[in-house]
């Protein structure tokens, strides 16, 4: 069934279907491209009253419309493609991410294989005291770190992987709980932790997802550092 917007060019004499079937949505049937414009503007020309010709400087105003919504449709089109090879290259990116460790928000870490381990701590604000606790599997305190006064940012430790009493803590996992403290209160903080990338996810939509032991899936936005 033609449209109300086929029929008028058809009263123009102009037919927009062509020796082959083209399969055009309820959308682009109603869309006047750039081939149906130009037909649009030879037909009006073609039929215009001599005695009373259309406005020249109308025509350029028409035509310097037209060219605008095409340009911007062509731009549209280009930053598509952009965007896909963007999403292309980050999925590739991430999956070079598997089998090496990254330092990220979570408060579960395993040791290294010389025992002991490293991470960090993000403080919103500046500290009078910042300590680092590593807990057990059951919660028991191995270790206390004292890191003392430490300016707003990210404050590095490291535990050589021995307690409080001199014994080595094990295998592990082990939680890793932080607190910074100033005059009249607390200072908000979060506890980084080193990680090894076992897998990477690309949903359909949004960034790639990145599988860590213990500590689950989290985006790879929010990854600090690359080990």
């Amino acid at each position: 069934m033609a449209s109300s917007f086929d029929t008028t060019l058809a009263n123009l004499g102009i037919n927009r279907t062509t020796a082959r079937t083209v399969v055009r949505t309820a959308n682009q049937a109603d869309t006047l491209t750039q081939n149906d414009f130009l037909k649009l503007l030879t037909a009006q020309l073609r039929n215009q009253d001599p005695t009373s010709p259309v406005d020249a400087t109308q025509q350029l105003t028409q035509l310097a419309q037209f060219s605008s919504v095409a340009g911007i449709s062509e731009i549209n089109t280009t930053l598509k493609a952009i965007q896909d090879k963007l999403a292309g290259t980050s999925t590739s990116d991430a999956l070079s991410y598997v089998g090496r460790t990254v330092l990220v928000p979570g408060d579960t870490a395993f040791p290294r294989e010389g025992g002991g381990l490293a991470g960090a701590v993000e403080l919103s604000g500046d500290a009078a005291n910042v300590t680092v606790s590593i807990q057990g599997p059951n919660g028991q305190i191995l270790r206390s770190l004292t890191l003392g006064p430490q300016n707003q940012g990210t404050v590095t430790f490291d535990w050589d992987g021995v307690t409080d009493t001199g014994t080595p803590a094990g295998p592990g996992p082990f939680r890793v709980v932080a607190s910074a403290s100033k005059a009249g209160g607390s200072v908000p903080s979060t506890t980084l932790v080193w990680s090894p990338v076992t897998s990477v996810s690309a949903p359909s939509s949004g960034a790639p997802v990145l599988s860590l032991p213990g500590i689950g899936q989290i985006p790879i936005s929010q990854v600090r550092q690359i080990g």
